[in-house]
């Protein structure tokens, strides 16, 4: 795909999580690979539901700028998405947003996972077990964005998510997927997960404490 379409993808993707809540303001980042080695991302503080192609920075995976619109410099949150790309080959395209039920499910995480409800819709995310226990791991939030990155780096050393997605406490969430439908896909799902949890813990239902 030509960079000017894919950039412009990317913010048509953008307009449609402001509208969802999911990206409010200047919160939120997108990015997808232009290469094996760099790929397209949000530049800094530019409103999700306003971007065009001339909001988008190229880096590669050091983290070194290659092409920059004037007056643009890249998401404060670059460092992660570059730990993912990093490692996880597949991905192509990654969303970060800042929803009020991701925020509210770092609530109910404990030691550094949140179990997902087990529900059918997680067979959109890799799993077809029927009733799965499934966790997404949960970061700790830092001011200093490459803490998180760093702490991501050394969890997917280990070893890497069950689902392709994880959350960052009082923070939001973060997923990748092969091409932008699904990682839009794995959006959504994991978005309808948390509103599920937080309306499963306001009735007192099968929600951990």
């Amino acid at each position: 795909m030509h960079s000017e379409d894919l950039r412009q993808d990317l913010a048509n993707s953008a307009r449609s999580f402001h509208a969802r809540g999911w990206m409010l303001g200047t919160a939120g980042n997108l990015s997808a690979r232009r290469a094996e080695d760099s790929f397209w991302i949000t530049a800094s503080g530019r409103p999700k539901d306003l971007l065009t192609p001339d909001d988008f920075v190229s880096v590669n995976l050091q983290g070194e700028v290659l092409a920059a619109p004037a007056g643009r410099k890249a998401s404060a949150e670059t460092a992660i998405h570059r730990v993912i790309y990093r490692h996880i080959p597949e991905a192509r395209v990654v969303f970060h947003g800042h929803s009020i039920e991701a925020n509210l499910c770092g609530h109910l995480a404990r030691n550094g996972q949140l179990r997902l409800p087990p529900l059918e819709m997680l067979k959109g995310l890799g799993v077809p077990d029927a009733e799965p226990e499934v966790d997404l791991p949960v970061f700790a939030n830092h001011q200093d964005v490459a803490r998180i990155a760093g702490d991501m780096d050394a969890a997917f050393a280990q070893s890497l998510p069950r689902v392709p997605g994880v959350l960052i406490h009082q923070h939001g969430v973060t997923v990748w997927g092969r091409d932008l439908l699904s990682a839009r896909h794995h959006l959504e799902l994991l978005e309808y997960c948390f509103r599920y949890l937080v309306q499963a813990k306001a009735l007192a239902i099968g929600v951990q404490a």
